[in-house]
């Protein structure tokens, strides 16, 4: 082989290389966007840059995926269920007052299984991570929680919230997968 025709293919090589790469850091820079939404661009800024911020979200991916994988003690199931039918029966004649107390259990069943419960930025990012159909739902069901805390919000905003932590709440729980593992047997 002619050493020009060496150069040309350790050239091709390399190109193709590179426009591999950056295709592939490109799907990771989308795929994280889409998974994260808003915390992506959260983390983005307090990283100050992109590939430590992606790095921390993956880290954060598989640490709640994993925790997720982990089930909770039916114990501690079963007493959550209860103090979660006692939120629901408080909805009827005090919504805002059982939306409250649905983020607290919300937080507290979080802290049980061992997700970030204390910061909310930290609580959303672990959401988006584990639970990624439930982050908007959950974004916009704190949302109308703070607003009920000045008065300015409707019975049916605060209907839509406490529905939106009750899906959370269930798969948090894992209350989908007992009733799925039921079906099965």
């Amino acid at each position: 082989m002619q050493p020009w025709m060496m150069v040309i293919l350790i050239a091709s090589i390399l190109i193709i290389a590179a426009v591999a790469w950056l295709i592939q850091d490109r799907n990771r820079s989308r795929r994280l966007r889409e998974r994260f939404g808003d915390e992506y661009d959260r983390i983005l800024i307090e990283a100050g840059d992109r590939q430590r911020a992606e790095s921390e979200l993956e880290q954060r991916e598989v640490h709640a995926l994993q925790l997720r994988d982990r089930q909770l003690d039916w114990r501690d199931r079963d007493g959550f269920q209860l103090q979660w039918q006692h939120c629901q029966a408080q909805f009827v004649d005090d919504p805002a007052g059982a939306l409250n107390r649905a983020d607290q259990l919300l937080t507290e069943l979080m802290r049980t299984r061992g997700y970030a419960a204390e910061n909310p930025f930290d609580r959303m990012t672990d959401i988006a991570a584990a639970y990624p159909e439930h982050a908007s739902r959950y974004r916009d069901a704190s949302r109308i929680m703070a607003r009920s805390r000045k008065g300015e919000v409707s019975t049916a905003e605060l209907r839509q919230a406490f529905l939106d932590y009750r899906s959370l709440f269930d798969d948090v729980l894992g209350r989908n997968e007992v009733e799925e593992f039921k079906r099965a047997s």
